[in-house]
This record gives structure tokens, C-alpha cells and sequence, in this order.
């Protein structure tokens, strides 16, 4: 019942019957949503639309306080215990978190919380402490003469469940600690999680079975732990990092951050990902900092999480009946929503594959509106169970791709109807041809027929002007669709993109260096672009033609100004190293990284071919680190063909670049290493510091292991940094790596060696 006073009959504080019934229908919904959440871990909205929910609740009762009686969801920690486990009370009670969404949000939370906490201590400066919010499910242990003894959900706060058959499966999470100096009995918090690279895994090998993938890491390590076997739980890739402590008399600790130290000195996984600072700027900073680097982190995060670090100002600040008034979670946007699949397509990539994409409703998600994501494939449509007319999870991640996670199946009942399956057409829907995999085995369907389908075309012509090729500017997508597709016509509907139709005045990659000398071909060309209206000072775009050329009936054409800068580039281009024009020449599997290791080790295209076109040639090139026999094959197949041979041939006979020149002054004094380059370095761009290892023999990696010899961290290094003083990988700076590269790895070690000791 509320303790509210009754407010008269007519008083302002007494809400309409409209907002009552508001008000109840709010309730309903969000404790419906909560026991979808916590018990069934099968959420039926976003997270962001149940924040949504939340704030709207709390705004009617801000408005009507006499609404905001102790049952409230705003007075109650979310979560319940199940029947299927038995009940645990915890020593002391487990809580959420308050919520906020805007940098204005949190600065005003913070600002009251340190006047409160310099009142309780004017002469103690505020330290906060700033860790990542895990997107897993919480847990409490406890330990009794350093045995675990229990391992509990955090429930409705007060009682949860236990779950410590399923926990001990946690290879993670000690049985016994190590060290000394842990109390008799305390109990530990922190959260379970599956880390993204093993979500991706799992679910990639659960796709290959046929079986349906999980929906997110978060719904993924809730279900696994709360599994009624512990050996279907030992299944998952389950982990844990603790961040905070329970019941804890006698640690004789002054600060939070110090119990994490203790914590860490007994064995238990704290996490790396958190900082003591001073400053509302320096929370600011951690928040800016861990937010672009959110996706490199080992788990996902919806957030930020800001506590006061002196425990005995936490306690004298206290809580409410739901959150503690000494800490505050800063919410990221969300990049997990909701929305209606309305239908699947399907897209021709640049090597023949076919790949379903959704169409949906456009939501707007990490910050921008999507309207299509893909599907992959067939299989993972069909793993995926997702049907058209669903309501679908979609996930956003960065500059990733938009990704349809799974289908809300929950919501399906009822609405059958109006769902139905997706089929996988048989024929390619640019040129019409029959669709197949190109070997027995694959999963993917392609259109095998290359040479003249004109969407393989387009996509082939803008992949070899992007940056990861021959790095031509002016040779986007929308120029490639108009110099392959024909005559262009007002693309209206068709978002400013020229689709191919065929044959446009480039036929092939061939002719591409000979464009210059058609200007009678490119006056039937013009790219539709989007171009902010004049004068409407409104935000408002018409689509505008580009053209080529322009003449009259008494002037020839002439190039217009942007042709002029596409001809411009492609003489650049010319220039190019032989890597890139092996990766532009779009052989299937082939990347900048094999692309390196392939014009490293021959040095002239003239060599490869040799290679090429000699028996055991695919035995021979998969010797090479970053090729293998999958990329070997590829490469020998490709030249194999007679009209690819053509392209090498034209290019070569227009004067594009097919040998390196070799300097025999660089020594090789990197012969065997792998060196990772992360963050930005002010004196190389990423290529040219790879091209500076691969030239004295190194091998530049991607990723950071045990068989990384050197990491280079420049600004923003990130996780990857994290990773190489977890293994003990020698770190250089920008100044290290110059010695790395002018003395070798000795005088390197030395450097980094002087680093550390200098940190």
C-alpha cells in the first residue's frame, strides 16, 4: 500500500481518471516486460524501449506523487525467484542502478552527489570511480573461509536464486582463494557474461549445425546460468568480472578501489576496465574514451557506471528502496532495438555472391536510422528462424553492419497470419542466370556468371577505387552504377543511386585506364547525387545530375570538372604498389593482408604468374604466411581464367605499375616476427607501417596473442594495448617502433624494457 498522504478530491496532485488508467496500463506493461526479462530471458522490447517506459512511469509520478506507492516498479529492484530454483536471502541486499542519457543528465547527478559528499567530509576530496557496465546478468558469491559456499542471481534484491552448481562451472570464478587477509565470510558482486569473440563463435557453430543462434550475450549467459543441468551450463563460454563487494566486515579498507585490489590479490576476476579520477572532465573523459572503443573491449557494454569511491561516504549517502544514491549509470544509445521485418531481398556482391538482406520499418539505432541489415545467407536465415512480417531484434554496433539478430518469438502468437517464409530465388536478379554454389560444400549461392552480370561489374569497379585498393576518390559507388549501367535516368525511388541496367560505356575492368580517351562514350553518363536545395534553409535534398562531359552541337564534349579529377586519379593510380592492384583485381578471398604477402614475396606480376602457371603452383603460394591453401586456390583459379589474364594485361599495357621497386639497402632484421600496430601514429598511416614491417621481413597482424612478438600503440590504442600487458608482450611507442625498424628487435626490446620501467 503507498504511505502517500490522501490528497483531497480536488487537488492538483489528484490525477485525472485518464492518467490513472495511464498510469496502471504503464505498471502492467513494465512488469510484464521485467518478468520477460529476468525470468523468462526472453526480453519482448529493446532495452531501450523499456528505459523509455521506466522514464515515462517516473514522469507521472513526479507529476502525481500520491501514484508512487512501495509495490511501484520504481521502488523495486527488477527480478523475481524462480520456482525452479531454491531461494537464497542475501547478507545484504543487492540493487540496481539509476539511469541516465545524456552527458546534462549526468553532470547535474554528479554535481549533487558531490555537494552531498563534500557536506558529510568538506576536507575529502570527491574521487569517482568510472568502470564499463557489463551487459550480463548479476551475481552474488559468498565465501566462507575462503571456500565458495554459494553463488546467487541478485532476484528482487533481497532473495534471489541459487545457482552455485551452475557457477562452479565458471572456470573463472575460484573455488578457493589465493593470498591472505580475506574476511572469515563476505560476500562478492559482480557480473556474468560470455565474451563477444565467443559469442560469435558459439553462434557461428551453432549456425553450421543448422540450430538456431542466440539472441544476445547478455540473454545468452542469464539462460546458461540459470540452466537446471550444470553440465549444459559447462557448455557455454560463461565469464565473470567482479565489481563490487557485499558484506564485508573487517577488510579495514577506506576506498572501493582498494577492495578491488584485495579482490584481485585473492584470485577473483576483476575487471581491467576501470580508473579512480577527480574530475566531472576526467568522467567525461572515461566515458568519450571507453565509448570509442566500446566494440574492442571482451564484452559487450551498455554503459558506464560512476560510484563514489570512499565506502564510508557511500554509506552515509545510502540508498533508496531500489538504487544506491552514491552511484549512477550513464547510459550509451542504444545499438539494440526493435522493429518489423516488412521484407527480404537479395544483393549480388562483387564476387558473385548472393546475400539476403532485410527490409524493415526504419528505426533509429547507435545513432542513425536503418531501414535494411543483412541476413548473411540462406542458412542463417534459416538457423535465424526469422520470418517476414516478425518483429526482429536488429543490432547496430559501431561502423558495423546492420545485423538482424533474431525474431521476437514471443510476439508471433496470434499474428501467424501474417508471416511468411523466405525462398531463396534460383536465378540472379541482375543479369538472370541460374544461381548455384561454386563448389560442392559451399554455403554461399553465387552468380557464376562474372564476366557479364552488370551488378558484379559495378560492385568490381567500386571495391578497386576504394581505400583499401587502388584508393581512387572520385570513383564511389554512384560513379561506378553510372559508368557501367548506361545512360542515366532520373533515379527517383531509387535513393539517389543509378541501379545497373547494362551496358554502359565501361564494360569490363579492362577499359577502365582508357576512359579519357571515350569523352563520346562518357556525354551519355551522368551520376544522380543528392544536393542540399538552395535558399530552403530547411535541411531539404534534391537529386541532381552529375555529368561526365558537356558539349553542344557546335563543341565536342569536354570533361566536366569532376571527370577531370577522376582522370587525374586513375593516372595516380598507376602509381600504385603491386598489393593494391592485386587486391583491386577483386580475387575472391584476396585482401590487402594475403595481397602483401603475395607482392612481398615475388615482387612483379610478371613473378606471380611464373608461379601461377607452373605445376604445384597452389602447393607453393600456400606456403606463404597470410595466404594458405584456401587463398592459394583462389588465386590460381582466378588467373586460371582467360578473360581476368586480359585485365592484367590492359592495365599493364596502360602503364599501371606491376613491379615494386626493391630497395636491397633495407635489412631484413624482422625475418619471422609478428608486430601489431593499433592506435594512431603521428609519423605513419596504418599502411605504410605495415609496409615498413613487411618490407624487412615481418609479419604485420591484426590481432594481439601469445605469438605477437611487438605491439606499436600510438593514441587511442585501446583494448589491443590491455591485452599486450596481460601476456606480457613487449609494448613500443611511436619512438620504439623507429628503433624496431632502424636497429632490429634487440635494440627494440631494450626500448620497450625502458618504457615499462619509466611508466
Amino acid at each position: 500500500m503507498s504511505q502517500n498522504p490522501v490528497a483531497p478530491v480536488n487537488s492538483p496532485a489528484t490525477p485525472p481518471s485518464e492518467v490513472r488508467e495511464k498510469y496502471d496500463a504503464l505498471v502492467e506493461q513494465i512488469r510484464t516486460h521485467r518478468d520477460a526479462y529476468y525470468q523468462q530471458d526472453a526480453p519482448l522490447i529493446s532495452d531501450a524501449d523499456y528505459d523509455a517506459l521506466f522514464r515515462e512511469l517516473q514522469r507521472i509520478e513526479g507529476q502525481y506523487p500520491i501514484l508512487a506507492g512501495q509495490d511501484s516498479p520504481t521502488a523495486e529492484v527488477g527480478g523475481e525467484v524462480s520456482a525452479a530454483f531454491s531461494p537464497v536471502v542475501h547478507a545484504s541486499r543487492m540493487y540496481s542502478l539509476e539511469d541516465v542519457f545524456s552527458l546534462e543528465e549526468l553532470g547535474a547527478w554528479l554535481t549533487r552527489a558531490q555537494a552531498n559528499a563534500l557536506r558529510l567530509h568538506p576536507d575529502t576530496p570527491v574521487g569517482w570511480l568510472c568502470e564499463v557496465k557489463i551487459d550480463g546478468l548479476a551475481l552474488n558469491l559468498t565465501y566462507r573461509g575462503g571456500k565458495l559456499v554459494r553463488a546467487a542471481t541478485r532476484g528482487d534484491g533481497t532473495t534471489g536464486e541459487d545457482v552455485t552448481h551452475n557457477a562452479l562451472t565458471i572456470a573463472e570464478i575460484p573455488h578457493e582463494l589465493s593470498g591472505t587477509g580475506w574476511p572469515e565470510e563476505f560476500e562478492v558482486r559482480g557480473e556474468v557474461f560470455i565474451g563477444t569473440e565467443d559469442f560469435n563463435a558459439y553462434n557461428a557453430a551453432l549456425i553450421a549445425q543448422g540450430k538456431a543462434p542466440l539472441a544476445n550475450p547478455r540473454n545468452a549467459a542469464a539462460g546458461s546460468l540459470r540452466q537446471k543441468d550444470p553440465e549444459q551450463t559447462a557448455k557455454r563460454p560463461l565469464r565473470m568480472f567482479v565489481h563490487g563487494l557485499g558484506r564485508n566486515a573487517g577488510l579495514g579498507i577506506a576506498n572501493q578501489s582498494q577492495g578491488y585490489e584485495l579482490m584481485a590479490s585473492w584470485g577473483l576476476p576483476v575487471s581491467p576496465y576501470s580508473r579512480v579520477v577527480t574530475s566531472i572532465d576526467e568522467v567525461n573523459d572515461f566515458i568519450t574514451e571507453h565509448g570509442a572503443k566500446r566494440h574492442e573491449l571482451v564484452h559487450d557494454i551498455d554503459g558506464i557506471v560512476i560510484k563514489v569511491d570512499d565506502l564510508a561516504t557511500q554509506e552515509q549517502l545510502g540508498y533508496t528502496s531500489r538504487v544506491p544514491r552514491w552511484a549512477v549509470a550513464y547510459k550509451y544509445p542504444p545499438e539494440e532495438v526493435q522493429t518489423r521485418l516488412l521484407d527480404i531481398a537479395v544483393q549480388v556482391g562483387r564476387t558473385g555472391r548472393v546475400t539476403p538482406f532485410g527490409i524493415m520499418e526504419p528505426v533509429l539505432v547507435a545513432g542513425s536510422t536503418v531501414a535494411r541489415a543483412t541476413l548473411h545467407n540462406q542458412e542463417v536465415v534459416k538457423a535465424k528462424n526469422v520470418m517476414i512480417g516478425d518483429t526482429v531484434i536488429l543490432r547496430k554496433a559501431g561502423d558495423v553492419i546492420p545485423e538482424i539478430v533474431g525474431p521476437v518469438l514471443a510476439l508471433r502468437e496470434g499474428n501467424e497470419e501474417n508471416l511468411r517464409e523466405f525462398t531463396m530465388p534460383t536465378h540472379c536478379p541482375s543479369c538472370g542466370q541460374p544461381l548455384a554454389p561454386a563448389k560442392e560444400g559451399d554455403v554461399d549461392i553465387r552468380c557464376l556468371n562474372a564476366q557479364n552480370c552488370p551488378v558484379q561489374l559495378t560492385e568490381r569497379i567500386a571495391y578497386l577505387g576504394s581505400r583499401n585498393a587502388l584508393d581512387i576518390e572520385a570513383l564511389g559507388y554512384e560513379a561506378a552504377a553510372a559508368l557501367t549501367s548506361g545512360p542515366g535516368e532520373d533515379p527517383a525511388g531509387q535513393g539517389g543511386l543509378v541501379l545497373p541496367a547494362g551496358p554502359g560505356p565501361l564494360r569490363n575492368e579492362a577499359e577502365l585506364f582508357g576512359l579519357k580517351d571515350r569523352l563520346e562514350d562518357l556525354a551519355k553518363v551522368r551520376v544522380w547525387r543528392e544536393k542540399r536545395s538552395k535558399g530552403e534553409g530547411t535541411g531539404k535534398f534534391e537529386l541532381v545530375p552529375y555529368f561526365f562531359t558537356r558539349g553542344t552541337a557546335a563543341k565536342p564534349p569536354a570533361p566536366t570538372k569532376m571527370t577531370l579529377k577522376l582522370f587525374d586519379e586513375l593516372e595516380k593510380a598507376k602509381e600504385q604498389p603491386l598489393w593494391r592492384v592485386l587486391v583491386a583485381l577483386s580475387i575472391r578471398h584476396v585482401g590487402p593482408n594475403a595481397s602483401r604477402a603475395l607482392a612481398t614475396r615475388y615482387g612483379s606480376m610478371q613473378a606471380l604468374l611464373e608461379v601461377v602457371d607452373a605445376p604445384g603452383a597452389s602447393q607453393e603460394l600456400a606456403q606463404i604466411d597470410s595466404v594458405g591453401s584456401i587463398i592459394a586456390d583462389a588465386v590460381v583459379d582466378w588467373f586460371a581464367v582467360h578473360w581476368h589474364r586480359q585485365i592484367v594485361e590492359s592495365w599493364a599495357a596502360a602503364g599501371v605499375k606491376m613491379r615494386d621497386e626493391v630497395d636491397d639497402s633495407v635489412v631484413k632484421h624482422l625475418q619471422g616476427l609478428a608486430i601489431v600496430v593499433t592506435g594512431t601514429l603521428q609519423g605513419f598511416s596504418r599502411d605504410t607501417a605495415k609496409e615498413a614491417i613487411i618490407v624487412r621481413g615481418g609479419k604485420a597482424t591484426g590481432s594481439v596473442s601469445k605469438k605477437t612478438d611487438f605491439l606499436v600503440a600510438g593514441e587511442a590504442a585501446g583494448s589491443k594495448l590491455d591485452k599486450a600487458h596481460s601476456l606480457g608482450v613487449p609494448v613500443l611507442d611511436e619512438h620504439g617502433f623507429s628503433i624496431l625498424l632502424d636497429q632490429g628487435p634487440d635494440a627494440a626490446r631494450a626500448a620497450a624494457l625502458g618504457q615499462t620501467e619509466g611508466e
